[in-house]
């Protein structure tokens, strides 16, 4: 069985530098081709537009900015993303996201990649 993540482009919010780089080796340990992080929203006009990403993983809020717009982009762009946040509002992600599933920090490794993996139909629920 191949690696959940195997060949994804991943496209990591995150602005807490350790974490980063975990959610970085994490998804690379599973297969993922590249990974891209992102600690800050002035830094998300990509060059090569959300296309390029085949799932994300999104912090709800960097450096003190919500990222809820962000992953309406997103959403519109049909790119697959789950949260991974520790301030959630489940309320208020269920209002505006109620497909998008939530991994509250701290989280394991284990559910983080499981998550991407089922937001991008690689894995079966549980």
């Amino acid at each position: 069985m191949p690696p959940l993540l195997d060949g994804l482009r991943i496209l990591v919010l995150e602005d807490e530098f350790l974490i980063a780089m975990d959610v970085e080796q994490l998804c690379r340990d599973q297969g993922a081709a590249d990974v891209t992080i992102v600690r800050d929203l002035a830094e998300t006009d990509l060059r090569d537009g959300l296309s390029s990403f085949d799932a994300a993983i999104v912090d709800l809020m960097l450096g003190g900015v919500s990222t809820l717009d962000f992953a309406g982009r997103l959403r519109g762009a049909g790119v697959p993303f789950i949260f991974a946040s520790g301030y959630a509002d489940p309320e208020e992600i269920g209002g505006s996201f109620p497909e998008i599933r939530l991994v509250t920090k701290p989280y394991s490794g284990d559910d983080l990649i499981e998550a991407v993996a089922l937001a991008c139909g690689r894995a079966k629920a549980a």
